[in-house]
């Protein structure tokens, strides 16, 4: 089949690149015309695991190409997909400013049928407005599907070529029967395509993160009671984990959730209640306890200190939102660093991948080192953000060699407590 993709962050080219792997001619749209030239290089602009292999190798078979065009791309696909993004307004809600001005110029272009498709995470009544929106252009015939994306920062290709499930809004029978023909290659195994109406699928996305996020900052609130009564929450967690309604997911205790999905998710659709006259109490509850949360740390260095953090230097480990990804969208590390700066700190930091995206976002207010082990010269403590493998069994004894004071602020409970004590160190974990 052929496919064109109008938009090339994480959920387009994912989509692209593992949409030509099944052997569909795919093209990918996109206005940054640098970023264009560089994919037409091979050259991937994003570091996703596995990413690189299925993109080298669709663009060497011919299977996988890029434009600045979008009326090329509307000449080229069959299927129109909308990865664009919809970023957090001022009041919370989600901006559609890109997919509706994608979907005007579509009217103003489209020649002939086409299914038109909302990958991006739209908020419910999406389909309507795009709908709507390219029939005051155009009087041809085209048809707008809801087909929401799971995909995992750092998961993202395996997500898309074995999905758990394939969510399908459509209420036309063309357009249907066309995306179960794109996604049979990618269901073999017998998991299931569901089809719904477009509306039931825009807020299944919603609701499937603001779920996860909820069992996130539910279990935060546990970690943060545990401190008070001096539980242990890796034991909780194990203990309400094997619960088969509950599962063993989502449930690791830190400071907070972050990244491009969960927290503008959460609030746009508690935004989308508040339009309707619906309070979500509980989606309330979780936006306020994720933001305390992404800071709890801090205190606790204060204290250490003595509440004298000036010229004292923190080394932090890790600054992406989550490991295996170069995103830093809303990541604890940038919370902690901003109160630790304000309170005249200094900061160096080491991260395997997101290091670039946090030099580009906030300059030089930060050291950046080349190792973890160099990051933790000179310093007087040690802070975790991010749960990097390389960081889960690291020399003990070149971390006390380096550090001024052997303490560390584990924000994602990485060692263990008897261990650790043994090294030595002062150790400050989450609901341990």
């Amino acid at each position: 089949m052929k496919i064109s993709v109008i938009g090339t962050g994480y959920v387009g080219l994912v989509t692209g690149t593992c949409l030509a792997e099944t052997g569909n001619e795919v093209l990918c749209i996109d206005i940054d015309k640098d970023k264009v030239k560089q994919m037409q290089k091979g050259e991937v602009p994003i570091y996703e695991p596995h990413l690189d292999v299925l993109f080298e190798r669709n663009i060497k078979a011919n299977r996988l190409k890029f434009s600045n065009s979008l009326e090329e791309g509307l000449m080229h696909g069959d299927i129109i997909f909308l990865a664009l993004p919809t970023p957090e307004d001022e009041d919370g809600s989600a901006d559609l400013s890109y997919v509706l001005g994608a979907a005007a110029d579509i009217g103003k272009l489209i020649k002939d049928y086409k299914v038109i498709v909302d990958k991006s995470t739209v908020p419910v009544g999406t389909a309507d407005r795009v709908r709507k929106t390219i029939a005051k252009e155009t009087k041809v015939e085209f048809d707008v599907v809801s087909n929401p994306e799971f995909l995992r920062e750092g998961f993202a290709v395996d997500d898309f070529l074995k999905p758990e499930r394939i969510v399908i809004g459509s209420s036309s029978e063309r357009a249907t029967e066309l995306m179960k023909k794109l996604y049979k290659p990618f269901v073999r195994s017998g998991n299931p395509i569901l089809i719904m109406d477009e509306k039931s699928a825009e807020l299944t996305k919603y609701a499937a993160n603001s779920f996860l996020a909820t069992k996130i900052t539910f279990m935060n609130e546990i970690a943060n009671f545990c401190e008070k009564v001096g539980a242990d929450v890796d034991k909780v967690r194990v203990g309400i984990g094997t619960d088969s309604r509950i599962g063993k997911r989502f449930l690791f205790p830190g400071i907070g959730y972050g990244g491009s999905c969960f927290p503008k998710d959460v609030k746009a659709l508690f935004k989308s209640g508040t339009e309707v006259g619906y309070h979500f109490n509980i989606l309330d509850s979780v936006i306020k306890v994720n933001s305390l949360q992404k800071t709890i740390l801090i205190p606790r260095i204060d204290a250490y200190f003595k509440g004298n953090l000036k010229d004292k230097t923190i080394a932090i480990w890790g600054l992406a939102f989550k490991p295996e990804t170069d995103d830093i969208r809303e990541a604890p590390a940038l919370y902690i660093i901003e109160e630790l700066l304000c309170r005249g700190a200094k900061v160096t930091a080491y991260d395997p991948e997101a290091m670039t995206n946090v030099k580009r976002k906030i300059g030089n207010k930060i050291s950046f080192s080349s190792n973890m082990y160099e990051a933790l010269n000179n310093a007087d403590a040690l802070v975790i953000c991010t749960e990097w493998s390389i960081f889960r069994t690291p020399d003990f004894g070149k971390i006390k060699d380096k550090l001024k004071n052997n303490a560390i602020f584990d924000g994602r409970n990485l060692y263990d407590l008897e261990e650790i004590k043994e090294e030595g160190f002062y150790y400050s974990s989450i609901g341990r």
